[in-house]
């Protein structure tokens, strides 16, 4: 790793798991577009890999098999489409074909430039007739159109002089990949992308394709440049195209090949072939170097808003810039898309969104790119209607439902008790709205698109639970932890449901005479009914222990041992029946934890305590969104070095493959976790209605840390050194925040001494 923003790895090896898991690390992508990091000559016949370029939010329809089919279940869902193939460079050095599996590989590096935006794979080869060549390939999804995707393949020739020929492919008859023993990816293969035409247009090939049962169209246009003359065809099949360009190559001569690729879908062009091909030709007429200089101008901006600088930990900091760098590559720039549990860089769990965008990814782009989180809300004021309908499938008369995982607004999840059970997504997108509204303080998008939604969930969870002895209950639901299906009084879900009514009530007084109370006809009478639920919510808690239960049944269960379990029997999910699991006391991930963190009011700081030293014991980790939650409230708690222990294996997560399926795609909602974990947890920011709240800690092996933070007009930078937190206010109007409990005024410059020295 080189002190620059460059993560860099030497890539001899041709294990197969470790070029898939390599294929997902370098992956490229802009928010619209993502396309895996294959070899572009490809691989031997059988070998095998995940090949596959992505569009956010295209997807096809498949069929979801039930055994059973009861009222309600899901039988068809939609999946991400692998759209097309344009990655494929064939490289001829007289004849001699390169290829990573044949002659000798001298150097093969690849790496990733969060600064400029691309990838690069650096090789030396030595070719069976002792031919020398440098080949340096670079890639770039831009991050100012969208629709791009460039490839530069350049040669030089070491120690030779000859001929080189480039057959460059565009193929459009691919599948995507599955695999009937993995749970989080598609169980079998099936015809997703049919082609319908394949065309030529001035030397720019055409391939146009539609899905089999969402009707989708895409338009995929593709154009080879050489940097010198040459030779040039292009053959035109019934699904493909092929550019063959054939020149000479001198010694110490350098070769470039350009390939421009724009892909355009029916979501968001009303003419896919139409607009592919113009935006082909706008772009190909401009220098490959201006793209580039677009792309770290854009990049230079982000990072302005966005780094988070750890000082004394050199691969840390490098672990943290490239999960802050996966995040943007993932998250939808759109109201028609969102960020899936993989971004765009692979197919687990196809594609789908969940709870991961509002808790674990929208709190990193609120505080450095409001506009992002912005369109993330609207992505899900979109699909409200689907709510809604989703709700009355549910067997509910008012509100509106959001589904556990989805893509077009439709329920996907086809095992209700870990899926659509867990009703907590609806106080998850509310929770980002409060959130939202609380940092930028813009009641007028409030009122336009994320009161309807509040309203409307508060609506769902009166209609989900009911008044018994004095306490409002909400029965059947599933929490965060998925060990733990379908139980009563589920602590996170009521507290988040208590949250969502208190504030349903807050933005109807904020709101008198706007244009949504009139809209879904919100009655006063309901209003007086979310009162009454959030005063009288009830929220487990058991006395003798000082804890929250998880919920009602949860410490009458037996306890898991996990001290006994085998190392090769996690994660338990995929060795344990579900409902053998249901009854004991274990827990995959943060559940009241995670409670104990959003909402910490809610809480005496006793109660806190003794219930992370006992969910600690009992929480094997198994989902991703676990340690870096446990890292905060360690944290909080002033549990500095289990905080720090917990960062640590949250931070290098996908790095390092630790959990074993980074093949499948990047963990992007950990990536969110591991932001949240230096800013919240070792910065103790919190966000309340009063303003913010700082309580900044140091961990010993670090001898510092920095971030920035927007908060309604201003932006707030945060240096925390050995010694004290300076806050220096970089922009907009001065502030009150707090700081360990009292408040600060902050008009330029303070600087507050770290708690305890």
């Amino acid at each position: 790793m080189n002190n620059n923003l460059v993560y860099e790895v030497d890539d001899f090896s041709l294990d197969r798991e470790e070029l898939m898991v390599k294929e997902t690390l370098f992956h490229n992508a802009n928010g619209y577009l993502g396309v895996r990091s294959n070899f572009e000559e490809g691989y031997p016949d059988g070998y095998g890999s995940i090949r596959g370029t992505y569009i956010n939010g295209f997807y096809d329809i498949a069929e979801m098999k039930q055994a059973e089919k009861l009222y309600g279940f899901v039988e068809e869902k939609q999946t991400i489409v692998n759209v097309v193939d344009t990655q494929g460079i064939k490289l001829f050095i007289d004849d001699e074909e390169f290829s990573m599996f044949s002659g000798k590989v001298l150097k093969s590096v690849r790496s990733l430039d969060m600064e400029k935006g691309v990838t690069k794979r650096t090789i030396l080869w030595r070719s069976p007739k002792n031919h020398e060549v440098e080949i340096v390939i670079t890639r770039m999804t831009s991050f100012k159109i969208l629709p791009l995707f460039t490839i530069e393949y350049e040669v030089t020739a070491k120690n030779f002089s000859g001929e080189v020929k480039f057959i460059s492919t565009h193929l459009g008859n691919v599948q995507n990949y599955f695999n009937p023993d993995d749970p989080r990816v598609a169980a079998e293969s099936f015809q997703h992308i049919l082609v319908e035409t394949a065309e030529e247009q001035e030397g720019i090939s055409l391939i146009a394709s539609r899905t089999s049962k969402s009707h989708l169209h895409v338009c995929s246009a593709v154009k080879n440049q050489l940097s010198k003359e040459c030779e040039w065809k292009n053959e035109i099949g019934a699904d493909s195209a092929e550019c063959e360009l054939t020149t000479t190559i001198a010694e110490n001569e350098s070769i470039s090949l350009t390939k421009y690729t724009i892909v355009c879908d029916s979501i968001r062009y009303d003419d896919c072939r139409g607009q592919a091909l113009q935006l082909m030709k706008e772009v190909a007429s401009r220098p490959l170097a201006d793209l580039y200089e677009e792309q770290e101008q854009f990049l230079t901006e982000y990072w302005e808003n966005a780094s988070v600088d750890v000082y004394g930990d050199e691969d840390l900091r490098i672990a943290t810039y490239y999960n802050l760098y996966q995040l943007l590559q993932s998250v939808g720039k759109d109201r028609f898309s969102n960020i899936a549990a993989k971004g765009l860089s692979g197919e687990g769990y196809e594609g789908h969104y969940f709870w991961d965008t509002e808790m674990y990814i929208q709190p990193f782009f609120l505080l450095t790119q409001p506009e992002i989180a912005k369109s993330l809300i609207q992505y899900r004021y979109n699909i409200l209607d689907a709510a809604r309908e989703h709700a009355r499938i549910m067997g509910h008369e008012k509100g509106a439902l959001y589904p556990w995982r989805t893509i077009s607004g439709q329920e996907c999840s086809g095992y209700y008790p870990s899926g659509s059970a867990q009703y907590h997504i609806n106080g998850d997108i509310a929770y980002s709205i409060i959130n939202y509204y609380l940092v930028t303080k813009d009641l007028e998008f409030i009122a336009e698109y994320g009161a309807e939604i509040i309203f409307e969930t508060a609506r769902l969870w009166l209609d989900a639970g009911h008044f018994y002895d004095g306490k409002f209950m909400i029965h059947d639901v599933t929490g965060p932890d998925e060990y733990t299906c379908i139980v009563n009084n589920n602590y996170y879900t009521n507290v988040l449901a208590q949250h969502n009514f208190n504030w349903a009530v807050k933005f109807y007084e904020l709101l008198q005479g706007s244009n949504v109370i009139d809209k879904i006809k919100l009655a006063d009478r309901e209003i007086e009914e979310f009162k009454k639920a959030a005063e009288k919510m009830y929220l487990p808690y058991d006395a003798e222990l000082d804890i929250n239960p998880q919920d009602d049944s949860f410490l009458s269960k037996k306890v898991w041992d996990l001290e006994s379990t085998p190392g090769d029997k996690f994660p338990l999910l995929l060795h344990y029946h579900p409902l053998h699991l249901y009854r004991h006391q274990v827990c995959k991930q943060a559940d009241t934890v995670l409670a104990h963190f959003i909402l910490e009011d809610a809480q005496d700081i006793s109660t806190i305590e003794h219930s992370f030293d006992y969910y600690e014991k009992i929480t094997t980790h198994d989902s991703s969104l676990s340690t870096a939650i446990f890292s905060i409230v360690a944290s909080k708690l002033k549990r500095y070095d289990k905080a720090y222990a917990y960062f640590g294996e949250s931070a290098k997560l996908d790095l390092f493959n630790t959990h074993k399926n980074t093949k499948d795609g990047i963990h992007t909602a950990n990536m969110g976790g591991n932001y949240m974990a230096i800013v919240y947890g070792f910065g103790g920011l919190r966000i309340k209605e009063d303003g913010l709240y700082f309580a900044p800690s140091l961990p010993e092996k670090w001898t510092g840390y920095h971030f920035k933070v927007h908060f309604e007009d201003s932006v707030i930078d945060v240096n925390v050194s050995d010694r004290a937190t300076t806050f220096s206010l970089v922009r907009g109007s001065s502030k009150t925040i707090h700081v360990y409990g009292k408040p600060v005024k902050l008009e330029n410059r303070v600087e507050i001494p770290l708690e305890g020295k």
